[in-house]
């Protein structure tokens, strides 16, 4: 890892804003022998997991499909910005972007990566088992309801649980017309789900849904809103105490394979800095990785990568253009002869020019 000097970083800038790339990325093999969205952790390398295509059903909706695949609602409109969510079609391929880089963030516990609105969770190691993570879609707070940040632990843990609406959130439906009682009962309408997990930052939980199809979305007031599928597998596995990471990640950085990629996401406050700042910082970060001199590092699809955050990993290294053969000698004709006799020394001499 080499850092660049200001030169250097001055003179790619200027490079990567008048420069284009491709976003492909090769595939990585799926782990097949765990569950979904469980991945062994590579022994040498920062990414897990596949992109891969499906075809849509008759019935299917992309949020189906979606969350079929361990993806949430933006993820999935994302990659397919085609494809309409309620109605795909039948026979419609969809992509599934479930490639991911690891947030750069002790492989322990939980990471909640709220940028790009996906948990981590990286449970105990058993003794002569490989490593593992676990990855889920989560829903996030509105922009007026943020999530917040920082490391902090599970502290509660609360099977079928009342709601208790703070006065702020009565307050906004009223506002709007609407009704809300100062207590909902565990049950269908509750949108806690079947589980909750009270974290050490005073009123936040990690918890259920009665409403999955928002689950990808920023649509909560602060809270960790997963599947009620997901957290029932998680619930059980995570004891009070385990430790909670929240970062706000929207620009990754990985290596696979001796490659460098790069995962981006829309910045959450839409006015976090120009696209020249993110740019600029994006580029940074990218030379702080590699050893600027010897890595053919492609400007291009850097400055395409933050300009249209797709969420899609994406390889930053020129791709080796293939060997030239060489060219086959074209068949002689009568005119190159003609020239070859013509360019013969003395040849001149051997006319003569009688009036």
């Amino acid at each position: 890892m080499t850092r660049t000097s200001l030169f250097g970083h001055t003179a790619r800038l200027a490079m990567t804003l008048g420069l284009t790339g491709a976003l492909a990325a090769p595939l990585q093999a799926a782990d097949g022998d765990l569950p979904p969205g469980h991945y062994r952790l590579p022994d040498d390398g920062d990414l897990v997991g596949e992109v891969t295509t499906v075809e849509a059903a008759e019935e299917d909706t992309l949020i189906d499909i979606g969350h079929e695949h361990g993806i949430g609602y933006e993820a999935m409109v994302r990659a397919n910005p085609d494809i309409s969510v309620w109605y795909p079609g039948e026979g419609t391929e969809v992509t599934i972007p479930g490639r991911f880089i690891l947030p750069d963030a002790p492989r322990e516990g939980v990471v909640v990566n709220v940028a790009e609105m996906r948990l981590y969770y990286y449970p105990p190691r058993a003794e002569g088992e490989p490593a593992t993570v676990e990855t889920y879609p989560i829903a996030v707070g509105r922009m007026d309801w943020q999530t917040p940040l920082g490391t902090t632990t599970i502290t509660d843990k609360i099977k079928d649980p009342a709601w208790y609406p703070p006065q702020s959130i009565i307050e906004e439906h009223a506002a709007d017309g609407r009704s809300l009682p100062s207590v909902v009962p565990p049950g269908p309408d509750n949108p806690l789900g079947r589980y909750k997990m009270r974290l050490g930052i005073p009123g936040y939980l990690i918890h259920g849904t009665n409403k999955p199809e928002g689950v990808g979305m920023r649509v909560t007031h602060g809270c960790i809103r997963m599947l009620p599928e997901d957290i029932d597998a998680l619930f059980p596995r995570l004891p009070q105490g385990t430790q909670v990471r929240l970062v706000n990640d929207s620009f990754k950085l990985g290596w696979a394979d001796d490659t460098l990629y790069v995962q981006a996401y829309p910045y959450l406050d839409e006015e976090q800095g120009t696209t020249i700042q993110r740019v600029t910082e994006a580029l940074a970060q990218v030379e702080a990785s590699i050893d600027a001199d010897d890595y053919p590092l492609d400007y291009g699809r850097l400055r395409e990568v933050v300009e249209v955050p797709s969420g899609m990993p994406v390889a930053l290294k020129v791709p080796e253009e293939p060997e030239q053969p060489e060219p086959t000698p074209a068949p002689e004709t009568l005119y190159d002869r003609l020239e070859l006799v013509f360019a013969e020394p003395g040849f001149m001499n051997h006319l003569s020019f009688d009036g």
